[in-house]
């Protein structure tokens, strides 16, 4: 065979597949008329290895999730996806439903840092402290409970559970626009699949776990979401019985875990507790998919794009809990027994609750008669590091050791002391106050000789700073968001001061980001992609399958985000 004749079946061959690949997107508008979307936050791909296919140490080596089993079985199922970098809820939700990377949404982390904007007029739920606009620039950014009128109240000092829960004098301000409060659909730089399907004349829902996840509406007045709830996850549980709609599908009147509620415990310190939480926006989900508003009341359309996220997972991932003995089939330490990622007992009954609720939902979807129009699709925001539970070295609760924003402390800016916890997590995000690449260089060479690195858990991890920071984000003189310096430590290094914790995210690992990622629908064949993808390729994917234009999706344009390979739509 020639070299011409092998390069011209090469390219025909190459020609075929991109036909191919057009073939399966083609009009699927027509059969696709509504999309769910589930964030099982932290469930990592081995984790739905683990329980679709069982593993021999845990069930009697049965699986125990089916109902995730039985969606694979008609579905495109992604082992080597990736959720936006670093993987913390915001970045990684945004991602999701934007198409982009921090790089173009803007969106680094829950708690971050804006060069540009000026700090809220009155201290926020968690501490940051107010200022002057426009005499301080430079900020704080918070995008959490911390905005909320009331955080102690499950709506959050709203209604329930709506996006007027957020209290606009804890907002950052913009000294450049009157200083306005900077509202969280306006803090991210580009649009969602929100806005573009809201604009295109169908209904959109989305239920989270804080007001400020308002944010998935894009920039706007915040009303491309028509159904928005969000009961706020850090509320005292002890106000749920008075404050939640009845839960129909567990009992949670009372709450089944007393001593934290007594405690005035939020939901994310119970692995019982949390299971009632998520129920109230399952519920959510299953009044939607009947055509009603997500409180169960009205006749409207099944939405076009809906869903919700479970943090159920993220806390039997992450917690160790501190409210005495634990119920009967829960552990006190939750996480992992082994580096294969065999569940704790408190684990392993998140992840059967998480797949009974979803089951829940495809009965629903079954029951309603929209089963066959509904694309699937389930992933996480996050995942959860580190999986081997032999890794796990808490800074510095398990040694005298600092962490960056603490061996940097003289270099941060004055709002950041003191108020960096929640921007290391597995990861450490530095921002300083004399940002230049002068100051980057001796705040490097402070973090990798003034202390011993081992302590410091940077050992065998990275810095990034300078033109290797440059290669993910803006560079941080032209972009005010983007941190000066991510050090990314050690697997199973988090940074926290007290032990009720044995994982976290955020980070840049693989036990960070290697998230569960599946496209079902029950007219798919089972497919399984090998090759790498990221959960930003599910914007334009979800666009596509209602028969929008993906690169209405303003990261779309500018990173030149792909569709998820392997599907064909119906």
């Amino acid at each position: 065979m020639t070299r011409k004749f092998r390069a011209g079946v090469a390219i025909g061959a190459f020609l075929l597949a991109a036909v191919s690949i057009q073939r399966a997107y083609a009009g699927g508008g027509n059969a696709i008329q509504h999309v769910l979307l589930i964030s099982i936050d932290g469930m990592h791909a081995v984790d739905y290895a683990n329980c679709a296919n069982g593993i021999s140490t845990k069930n009697g080596g049965a699986p125990y999730c089916p109902n995730l089993k039985e969606l694979g079985e008609h579905a495109v199922t992604y082992l080597n996806s990736s959720t936006s970098k670093p993987s913390d809820s915001f970045p990684g939700l945004m991602a999701i439903v934007a198409g982009g990377s921090p790089r173009t949404v803007g969106a680094f982390y829950d708690v971050a840092y804006d060069r540009s904007l000026s700090p809220p007029k009155v201290k926020t739920g968690n501490g940051v402290s107010p200022g002057l606009c426009p005499n301080d620039i430079g900020t704080r950014t918070e995008y959490e409970e911390g905005i909320d009128i009331d955080q102690s109240h499950l709506n959050g000092g709203g209604t329930d559970g709506q996006a007027n829960a957020i209290d606009p004098d804890k907002l950052e301000r913009d000294p450049k626009n009157s200083c306005k409060p900077v509202f969280p659909y306006n803090f991210v730089r580009t649009n969602t699949v929100f806005g573009v399907i809201h604009k295109a004349g169908m209904r959109t829902a989305w239920s989270d776990k804080h007001a400020a996840y308002i944010a998935v509406s894009g920039p706007g007045d915040g009303t491309n979401v028509d159904d928005f709830y969000s009961p706020e996850i850090n509320s005292d549980s002890a106000n749920f019985k008075a404050e939640a709609p009845p839960v129909k599908i567990l009992a949670c009147s009372p709450l089944p875990d007393d001593a934290a509620e007594d405690a005035h415990d939020d939901y994310t310190g119970s692995f019982q507790n949390i299971q009632c939480y998520e129920s109230l926006k399952v519920q959510a989900i299953l009044a939607e998919i009947e055509g009603k508003h997500h409180d169960g009341s009205g006749s409207v359309p099944v939405p076009a794009i809906f869903g919700m996220n479970f943090q159920a997972v993220s806390i039997g991932q992450k917690l160790v809990y501190q409210h005495g003995t634990v119920a009967k089939g829960y552990s006190t330490t939750g996480g992992y027994l082994d580096s294969i990622g065999t569940p704790s007992d408190s684990l392993f009954q998140e992840i059967k609750f998480v797949d009974y609720s979803i089951g829940l939902m495809v009965s629903e979807l079954k029951e309603a008669k929209v089963y066959d129009s509904t694309l699937i699709i389930i992933t996480a925001k996050h995942g959860q590091s580190g999986i081997d539970p032999k890794r796990l070295l808490r800074i510095s609760a398990d040694n005298k050791g600092m962490s960056p924003s603490t061996i940097l402390s003289a270099l941060l800016p004055d709002s950041e002391v003191n108020q960096i916890g929640p921007t290391e997590d597995d990861v450490s995000l530095l921002w300083l106050a004399n940002s230049t690449p002068a100051q980057r260089a001796i705040a490097v060479s402070m973090l990798q000789t003034g202390t011993n690195p081992k302590i410091g858990g940077y050992d065998g991890g990275e810095i990034f700073w300078g033109p290797a920071l440059d290669l993910m984000f803006n560079d941080p003189a032209t972009d005010p968001r983007t941190p000066d310096i991510v050090v990314a430590p050690n697997v199973g290094v988090i940074y926290t001061g007290g032990k009720k914790k044995v994982m976290e995210h955020g980070g840049f690992a693989h036990d960070d980001t290697n998230v569960i990622m599946l496209l079902a629908n029950p007219k798919f064949s089972p497919v399984t992609v090998n090759f790498p993808v990221q959960t930003a390729q599910i914007a334009p994917t979800i666009l596509k399958a209602l028969g929008l234009d993906p690169n209405s999706l303003q990261s779309v344009q500018t990173e030149h985000t792909q569709l998820l390979p392997g599907v064909t739509l119906p």
